[in-house]
């Protein structure tokens, strides 16, 4: 399984561009990915994506940086090296796999991902259901946000500005407690399970 995180100049896979790329092989959670870019010519830059990533407009046009399409072609080499399942996981992953898809695409490179995905959203509310915990909701919708997730297995907040790395990392890490009832980073060590400390 390959859990995955993007920031992107905005929300639009068609319109904004991939800006860093993070990635875990949860089977094997030291290989790891991760790499920045400049936005392909003519990609949208929208300021609130900036503030939510932490990147600035200069960063993220700096000629000397790679192109979004170098970082996706290393991206697909370093996860079809992978020898076990290649299945992309994260939280509300369509949006990170949808970027990789059109950044492939705008790149001229093949893109080796399957539809299907894993999503740490429904295996939080899944796991809340079955342990007779009704999951947050807000607006007649669900409210499990990643920080909602992360909570709810124990650990704080993802830190601010987002970065790829680190999100894909606590995408790991809530797969891992909710999935196998274990912990798989250090950087998570100190925080219990909050399931399996009752």
């Amino acid at each position: 399984m390959i859990v995955l995180d993007i920031e992107a100049s905005g929300v639009n896979a068609e319109k904004h561009s991939i800006v860093s790329i993070g990635a875990i092989d949860i089977e094997n959670p030291n290989n790891q990915f991760y790499d920045e870019c400049k936005v392909w010519d003519g990609a949208h830059i929208d300021p609130e994506a900036l503030e939510v990533n932490g990147f600035t407009e200069e960063e993220i046009t700096d000629p000397s940086k790679k192109t979004e399409a170098e970082i996706t072609k290393a991206f697909i080499a370093w996860a079809t090296a992978i020898e076990g399942d290649r299945t992309l996981a994260g939280q509300n992953v369509s949006f990170d796999r949808d970027f990789i898809k059109h950044a492939a695409e705008r790149g001229g490179l093949d893109y080796p991902f399957a539809v299907r995905s894993i999503d740490t959203h429904t295996l939080a509310h899944m796991h809340m259901v079955q342990n007779g915990i009704t999951p947050p909701y807000a607006n007649h919708r669900s409210a499990l946000n990643l920080d909602a997730v992360l909570n709810y297995c124990g650990i704080p907040d993802e830190p601010e500005p987002h970065n790829a790395l680190t999100g894909a990392m606590s995408h790991a890490e809530v797969i891992a407690r909710l999935l196998y009832d274990k912990k798989l980073l250090p950087e998570f060590e100190q925080f219990d399970i909050p399931w399996k400390t009752k």
